[in-house]
């Protein structure tokens, strides 16, 4: 059986919903530099160090690297508790971490020495 179907109706070829492509590309330029600042306009702005943790600074440095040398034997310790609880690939990393302390550790009794030769 034959079925007769009519021709599509003629329209016109644009379509009223396309955008204009240079006006979409200057909002979308105008989006990315709101939500993205340049380099330029980071490098601008003045830093403002945040006041919620500090450290006084009339401490001594001698003091600093003290507490500093303390805390990272304390971190030592901690991660060589961890690390007996721990296996493979865990535990490497863990003890990574370790060596990278204990140098940190090292170096800052070697300023300490420099500072205040016994």
């Amino acid at each position: 059986m034959f079925k007769v179907t009519p021709n599509p109706p003629d329209t016109d070829s644009t379509s009223p919903y396309e955008a204009d492509s240079t006006r979409l590309n200057d909002a979308a330029e105008r989006a990315l530099d709101y939500h993205f600042p340049s380099s330029a306009d980071i490098k601008a702005t003045p830093r403002t160090p945040s006041t919620l943790f500090t450290v006084n600074p009339h401490t001594r440095t001698e003091d600093l690297m003290v507490y500093l040398v303390e805390t990272l034997a304390s971190v030592d310790v901690m991660v060589h508790q961890l690390v007996d609880h721990l296996e493979g690939g865990d535990r490497n990393a863990l003890l990574g971490i370790s060596s990278c302390v204990m140098l940190a550790e090292i170096t800052a009794n070697r300023v300490l020495d420099q500072m205040d030769p016994p």
